[in-house]
């Protein structure tokens, strides 16, 4: 009679943990859903060719009206934010995803002049410029 000695190896992902994962998910729902709109809108940061910072946001859905732009120099902030006023009707025939958001950014270097930024909106795109502070410009002087 020989005595097999059998050890227990649990799957890397065994019944209990999947179960944990699908019952988190729909007990918790709410968690779930912040995380996973937490970066709306999508916004793309970036230094064109004359130093100016871009911001770009994909707004689909929404009109000109509904979105606001706030400058704030003595916080060196920008605030974006929406506020879409749907309809009842509107709302059950149009299936395009509008939240309400506000987004702030913060110039903490001081590098950017807030004060000549400009915003323009076009087929769902807005666009925030702000260029670079005069005074951080690169000066060439003459050497003597």
């Amino acid at each position: 009679m020989s005595t097999a000695l059998t050890t227990f190896r649990p799957g890397l992902l065994g019944r209990n943990v999947i179960d944990e994962i699908v019952d988190s998910f729909f007990v918790d729902f709410p968690r779930h859903l912040k995380q996973s709109t937490r970066g709306y809108p999508v916004a793309d940061i970036y230094r064109d060719d004359n130093g100016s910072t871009v911001m770009e946001f994909a707004l689909a859905g929404f009109g000109k009206d509904d979105l606001s732009v706030d400058i704030r120099p003595d916080k060196r902030s920008i605030t974006v934010s929406a506020n879409s006023s749907v309809d009842e009707d509107t709302q059950n025939s149009r299936r395009i995803a509008r939240r309400n958001f506000t987004k702030t950014y913060v110039n903490y270097d001081n590098n950017l002049d807030l004060s000549e930024a400009h915003a323009s909106f076009e087929n769902g795109l807005l666009t925030v410029t702000v260029p670079p502070r005069t005074e951080l410009q690169p000066v060439r002087i003459a050497i003597s």
